[in-house]
Order: structure tokens, then sequence, then C-alpha cells
């Protein structure tokens, strides 16, 4: 058996404030869709699904998949905690920290702590994206020092 890994798929609740914050970190927009019908019903398991999609495509071919469901309606749920079990986190290196908490800013989305050192290794922190989706973001020190 071969098996290989696609994508991370997240519901959200507004598709194109989510498309944008991922695009100003430096994701590509590969494509958008609709999807409903019977094949997408038995696929999710949901009567009736019918969903907006967008894929974003990081610069080395990681794809991250957001769905903003039209029906049945979304559920609001309190965002995850980091030692929840279930979906953890969606994390993404960086070459510049500070830019990217910069890009982040202007969406309203800050560290939950602050930026933390690894063994001066690693700069990295959590944050709360769009949706409350729980980011990681790191800048690797051996490859990109900070200035």
């Amino acid at each position: 058996m071969v098996i290989s890994f696609v994508n991370v798929g997240i519901a959200v609740r507004d598709l194109d404030a989510t498309v944008a914050f991922f695009t100003d970190l430096g994701l590509r927009l590969v494509g958008r869709d609709e999807v409903s019908g019977p094949w997408a019903d038995t696929a999710v398991g949901l009567d009736g699904n019918h969903a907006k999609v967008a894929v974003l495509q990081t610069p080395d071919g990681g794809e991250l998949e957001l769905f903003e469901y039209l029906h049945p309606d979304a559920i609001e749920t309190s965002p995850t905690l980091p030692h929840e079990i279930g979906m953890h986190r969606v994390a993404f290196a960086v070459d510049d920290l500070d830019a990217a908490l910069e890009i982040a800013a202007r969406y309203g989305c800050t560290p939950l702590r602050g930026v933390a050192n690894y063994q001066d290794v690693y700069l990295l922190t959590y944050l709360r994206g769009p949706s409350g989706i729980l980011l990681m973001l790191a800048q690797d020190l051996r490859a990109y020092p900070r200035a």
C-alpha cells in the first residue's frame, strides 16, 4: 500500500476573510469551488451538504482546504485548547517570524502568550487565526537567523 499526505481541511465561518489571511501569510490560492449533491453527501456524511471551498498551497506544496458550510448550518464551537484531544493545530515554518506576526496582527491575531526561543534553534508561537484556528508559526534560526 502507498500512502501520501493530501491536505488539512478546516471549516471556517468566513471563507473570504480566511483566504485573505492565509494568502497574506504567503499561501497561494489554488482554486475555489462550491460542492453539493449526492456525492458530497456520501463523502462527507452530511445530508444536503453544500459548501464553498478554497484550496491554498504553501510554496513547498503543502495544502490547506477551507470550507464555509452553506448547508447544513455551521455549528460554532469553542476554539480548541492546545491540550485537548482532537485536531490540535496547523503549523507553518516561516523565514521571518516578526514579519509573519505583523501580517497576523492586521487580522487581529496575536500570540496566545508570546514568542518562545527553543534552544536557540527555533522561535515559535501559537496564535488564533480566523475562525479560532490554532496556528503555530516557527522560524528555524539555523536556516533563517534573526536580524
